[in-house]
């Protein structure tokens, strides 16, 4: 579990995040929404330790991260897996390659254990067989797919995912979407997903926090979601005529 309490950071005199109190749970998928400039980015980045937070903590299975040693940060950060909004493969290298990169940085492993561990988690993401292919040569979809093998090759405690359905098709998105699911699920793994597509949130959304103006303006479940009358969630939220539709269709039904 991930714990924030009264998190405050900001630039140049300028403060971005105002208070931010909330708790990530292992197993489930965490989001994080709100409009561009909501401190969602900073936030996120923020809890993997790339922001220093001003004020507040952040609490990692009751280990705040700010008062690691270098020591219990190196363990810490090999307990992190992160999927990056554009996928962040190395070009030149192959899947094989890229997924060991953790395996090869952090761990003494022999090469042997270090390609059985990658074919291990090809294998949970349906890439079998494709270790020696490029980057360039994968579809978006596929190169999404590497990056969470790459990202839970160390088998790691918490998954953060930054916009992990950026640039693809709603097909292909919604199939990154159930993996990671999935994953979270199978593996016990806190998961925190930054996103602005509304079919994670309706899908895959068990704990949502939006965050509107570096505030925490509201958090609940998918199912919250749809019930809520805070003003700020239902416009950002149902900005579409289709996603009326379907929250009108859900209120009527429970009637």
């Amino acid at each position: 579990m991930i714990e924030v309490k009264d998190l405050h950071k900001g630039f140049n005199g300028v403060e971005v995040l105002k208070g931010i109190s909330t708790t990530f749970l292992a197993g489930k998928t965490n989001l994080i929404i709100g409009q561009s400039g909501s401190g969602k980015t900073v936030f996120l980045k923020s809890l993997i330790g790339l922001h220093v937070p001003e004020k507040g903590t952040i609490s990692f299975d009751g280990r705040i991260n700010t008062a690691f040693s270098e020591q219990e940060k190196m363990q810490w950060r090999q307990e992190i897996g992160m999927v990056f909004q554009g996928s962040a493969l190395f070009d030149s290298q192959t899947v094989e390659e890229n997924v060991m990169f953790p395996l090869k940085m952090f761990t003494k492993k022999k090469p042997s254990e270090m390609l059985d561990r990658v074919n291990t988690v090809l294998k949970r993401v349906n890439l079998e067989n494709s270790n020696k292919k490029l980057p360039a040569e994968l579809s978006g979809g596929m190169q999404k797919r590497v990056a969470i093998a790459r990202a839970i090759v160390m088998n790691p405690k918490y998954l953060f995912c930054d916009e992990p359905n950026s640039g693809l098709d709603p097909q292909t998105a919604i199939v990154i979407d159930n993996l990671i699911q999935e994953i979270t699920e199978e593996f016990k793994i806190t998961t925190v997903i930054n996103t602005h597509d509304m079919n994670s949130v309706i899908e895959i959304g068990e704990k949502i926090v939006f965050l509107n103006k570096g505030v925490k303006a509201w958090e609940g479940t998918s199912k919250d979601i749809f019930s809520t009358d805070n003003e700020a969630v239902v416009s950002f939220v149902y900005s579409s005529n289709l996603l009326k539709k379907v929250r009108d269709v859900y209120l009527n039904e429970t009637k």
